[in-house]
């Protein structure tokens, strides 16, 4: 399907709960009200990816890229 249009979206993890737990979760709720708020705007998930990302000097953390078209 072709899309006139395109939008990438960064949804990441908390930074204190990287630092503080050494490893948090994604935070799946905050991902889930993105892709619904979006949806109610008309646009469809294309792609999805989790990247890790350095975190200041000694920490990583996930983000899910999200790209989405209509």
């Amino acid at each position: 399907m072709a899309y006139s249009e395109y939008k990438v979206l960064e949804v990441s993890e908390s930074a204190l709960g990287t630092v503080f737990l050494g490893a948090a979760g994604l935070p799946l709720e905050r991902l889930e009200a993105t892709l619904n708020e979006q949806a109610a705007h008309g646009w469809q998930l294309v792609f999805q990816v989790i990247e890790s990302k350095r975190l200041w000097l000694f920490w990583t953390r996930e983000v899910v890229i999200i790209t989405l078209g209509r």
